[in-house]
């Protein structure tokens, strides 16, 4: 059985040069808002709402030294469906948003702001329509 010295390990040319210099690599704020959005509808998608949107402001902040991406604070602006449990939804939103913000683009966010900023009712479709009788 062979034994292959550490110096002559494929990758070791590429380890020699030290973390410092070797570069790194950042994720846009407009992804991770995009990302946010995304999860966002993916949510309320799931809550099967009659009328949902939403899309995303980010602040990232980055930490040198850390071995994540970063950390992302996100503000979220949702339209929804009405009546509807209004908590339970900007709850599965942020949930949504923490956890694919974290697998996507490998950054923790410890927080999440849901605004919602408008509600969409069947008496108000109809009024757009018509008068409600």
């Amino acid at each position: 059985m062979a034994t292959v010295s550490p110096a002559a390990a494929p990758g070791a040319a590429r380890s020699a040069v030290p973390a410092g210099e070797r570069g790194a690599t950042r994720i846009a704020d407009r992804v991770v808002a995009k990302i946010a959005a995304q999860a966002a509808r993916e949510a309320l998608r799931d809550a099967s709402t009659a009328h949902t949107d939403a899309h995303a402001s980010v602040t990232v902040r980055r930490r040198d030294g850390r071995r994540d991406f970063g950390e992302a604070r996100v503000r979220v602006a949702v339209e929804l469906g009405y009546p509807c449990d209004i908590g339970s939804q900007c709850g599965a939103v942020r949930r949504q948003v923490t956890r694919r913000v974290r697998e996507l683009a490998g950054m923790s966010v410890p927080e999440v702001a849901v605004q919602v900023e408008r509600l969409h009712s069947p008496q108000t479709e109809r009024t757009a329509r018509g008068r409600v009788r």
